[in-house]
């Protein structure tokens, strides 16, 4: 009869787990796993190929929390402003895993970044269902809009600048409704601010 494994893989997932949560990814290696779960390393190697395997499982169950709950909290009832919402309280209650993911870059994965950007596809066609913009369009205002709610979580998670929640909205509805209506991340883009007419080029207004 085999014997029973005492420490399972996902025994091993959910330390891993809690400690990401708690502290970022950088504390994630085989002894601190070990001795924050009370078991050797051993089974470590025996569950997973590798460190590198445990930390993708690992940001796998994040991923999946994210999508699940973490970032389907209701504040307004506009899906978009949501998703933005909840990312910003995300980035204020885990602040290590939050600069880990999207500040340092330290994950090194594509899992994370690829759920957000499926996230804000979905809610923005949830919230604007009747526009008739392409993919590539969505695309842009999707990271348009990934960009600013970025760019305000830093903000607050490093204490630069205070925001109430009327204000963060408003911020976050001025760049959606800009998103949509000028794509100032295509080259071709000319901003309206620059041209003294319709015929007017941005070229012809520098040179």
């Amino acid at each position: 009869m085999a014997r029973k494994k005492e420490i399972s893989r996902d025994k091993i997932l959910d330390v891993a787990y809690k400690m990401a949560v708690k502290d970022g990814i950088e504390g994630l290696t085989a002894r601190s796993i070990a001795k924050t779960g009370h078991f050797s390393t051993q089974p470590l190697y025996l569950e997973f190929n590798n460190m590198n395997d445990l930390r993708e499982q690992v940001l796998k169950r994040i991923s999946n929390d994210l999508r699940t709950k973490t970032l389907q909290q209701s504040y307004t009832g506009d899906a978009l402003i949501d998703l933005d919402l909840s990312y910003i309280e995300f980035a204020q209650k885990h602040v290590n895993l939050f600069r880990a993911m999207f500040v340092d870059g330290k994950f090194g994965s594509k899992v994370i970044s690829d759920t957000l950007m499926d996230l804000g596809t979905e809610t923005f066609k949830e919230q604007y269902p009747d526009t008739q913009y392409d993919e590539d369009r969505v695309h842009d205002i999707v990271i348009a809009n990934w960009i600013s709610t970025t760019g305000m979580a830093a903000l607050v998670v490093n204490k630069i600048a205070t925001f109430n929640q009327t204000q963060i909205i408003n911020v976050l509805n001025a760049q959606i409704h800009d998103a949509m209506l000028n794509n100032r991340l295509s080259e071709t883009q000319e901003n309206p601010m620059f041209a003294a007419d319709e015929d007017a080029s941005l070229k012809d207004q520098l040179a």
